[in-house]
């Protein structure tokens, strides 16, 4: 099929490697030129960084650099356009599908993780951060410099910008909202390789575009986020949710009516569960006492119980979520084959829930060969930050949906079975077949390998995707900074 394509296009194979090693050595000479540091290929620094996240999405960059300094972004960006070779950031490295990589081979990859400083205004509490710092190092940092915070995901590993720019929610993300509502400003490199600053009044169009799909339009080399005082008291817990699939949709429904009407912004919860357990964990903002007080209108109408509950402090807190280390920089490396999907829903209930209750029962339960959990976070609701902040903010689409739910299937050993697939995209299915399309939507921080480029646009931005095009095409028309999923440019969208 390849070798067709190439004769289609008036090019034999020999032409198209060579013009392949052509556009190497380009970016090669270009990156040398500009005294930009790289990795060498096969040195220990490049395998380390052409390593993905998920084995099962493997690419080969055209090159990689390695920045230091905004003017190094600045002038990577410039090589590739040089070049005519696509270029996309690798900050943190937890890309399902391997986005930092371009998504396919033969782009230059700009590694941030050299720029992970932090530094905390103590008089506006604005903190300065650079593009490649991971979550746990940024929290280290804040409360280290002033017992500062904000909100952001459990995984220390992951790298702030990817997490950030189009989206970001986790622990602390019903009281607090998203990590993007807390980026008051950023210093971009765009696909002109012009280095801009953006806020609510510098650049407005891009700020707006950045927080929410943040890939799509350029490199961010640093950012300034506002940050509130750590609390000083928080109580993280599980608690049993016996469900089975007689009483699941009843208290699936119990369960929405509580996040929707009642939660308090204190709490934050989701629900978790693999083949072998079922389970409510989460964060209070408060002592024990208080949390039971929360929990009981829930529990008490599931039949439910507090299992563990712990205070502690912001620090440790953040720590028990994140499994080990928290203050990580590099080197850095975690790796699993996996397959993903991910839901925001507006609701589950009714027949939704009833075909994601029996999805989950009749077949997830029963397929004893697959390593699977999905994690379903209260995302929305009457006391939700995230519902309640200004949804004309930013690009991000989601602020509607009650729910963010992660699908995700690990294979332990050996490659991802091509059998494997089917199982989550049948759950999704199932679960979206009799909502409306306005009812659902998906994360791009929970990247799905298997959604077409249109398809992906749609689900990832909603209604922000006709303003999203035109920023492209104003900005980037002839879409250097691309992957399989970007979005389009279109100047009349």
């Amino acid at each position: 099929m390849c070798r067709l394509t190439f004769f289609l296009l008036g090019l034999s194979t020999t032409q198209v490697l060579g013009a392949a090693l052509g556009k190497r050595a380009a970016v090669d000479d270009c990156l040398k030129a500009a005294s930009i540091p790289v990795d060498t290929p096969g040195s220990a620094d490049w395998k380390a960084d052409a390593a993905p996240y998920n084995p099962r999405l493997t690419y080969t960059p055209v090159a990689i650099a390695v920045p230091t300094s905004i003017e190094h972004i600045q002038a990577a960006v410039s090589c590739a356009a040089k070049a005519g070779v696509k270029v996309n950031a690798k900050a943190g490295g937890h890309s399902y599908t391997s986005l930092g990589f371009g998504g396919e081979d033969g782009h230059l990859m700009v590694q941030l993780d050299r720029m992970y400083n932090v530094t905390l205004d103590k008089k506006t509490n604005i903190a300065t951060v650079q593009a490649g710092t991971r979550l746990g190092h940024v929290a280290t940092e804040l409360y280290n410099q002033g017992q500062r915070a904000f909100p952001h995901g459990t995984c220390p590993g992951v790298g702030v910008s990817g997490h950030a720019l189009h989206g970001g929610f986790g622990m602390s993300s019903h009281l607090y909202g998203l990590a993007l509502d807390w980026i008051v400003g950023m210093t971009v490199v765009l696909a002109n390789s012009s280095v801009v600053h953006t806020s609510e009044t510098e650049n407005p169009d891009l700020f707006w575009a950045l927080r929410g799909a943040g890939s799509n339009f350029g490199i961010v080399a640093q950012y300034e986020f506002k940050t509130f005082a750590a609390p000083s008291s928080v109580t993280y817990f599980t608690a049993s949710m016996p469900l089975t699939k007689a009483n699941g949709v009843e208290r699936m429904e119990a369960l929405e009516d509580y996040i929707k009407n009642s939660m308090p912004a204190e709490l934050n919860m989701r629900l978790f569960a693999g083949s072998s357990f079922t389970q409510l964990e989460g964060q209070f903002f408060g002592d024990v006492a208080g949390l039971r007080i929360a929990l009981a209108p829930l529990l008490n109408k599931t039949g439910g119980s507090i299992q563990m509950a712990q205070s502690t402090g912001w620090i440790e807190a953040l720590t028990h979520y994140a499994n080990g280390k928290l203050d990580v920089t590099r080197p850095y490396s975690l790796q699993e084959t996996i397959y993903s999907k991910s839901l925001e829903l507006t609701g589950l209930n009714g027949t939704a829930a009833k075909d994601f209750v029996n999805y989950w029962f009749d077949t997830a339960k029963n397929l004893k060969t697959r390593s699977w959990y999905f994690q379903l976070d209260a995302h929305g609701g009457k006391n939700s930050a995230i519902t309640n902040g200004n949804h004309a903010s930013s690009s991000y689409a989601h602020r509607d949906k009650l729910y963010l739910i992660q699908f995700y299937d690990r294979q332990y050993s050996g490659a991802y079975p091509s059998t494997g697939y089917s199982f989550l995209d049948n759950w999704v299915a199932n679960t979206t077949s009799s909502l409306a399309k306005a009812d659902w939507g998906m994360y791009i921080n929970y990247a799905d390998s298997s959604l077409s480029r249109a398809t992906a646009q749609q689900v990832y931005y909603g209604t922000s995707l006709p303003r999203l095009q035109r920023i492209k095409a104003a900005l980037d028309p002839q879409e250097l900074f691309f992957y399989p999923q970007s979005i389009q440019p279109n100047a009349a969208a």
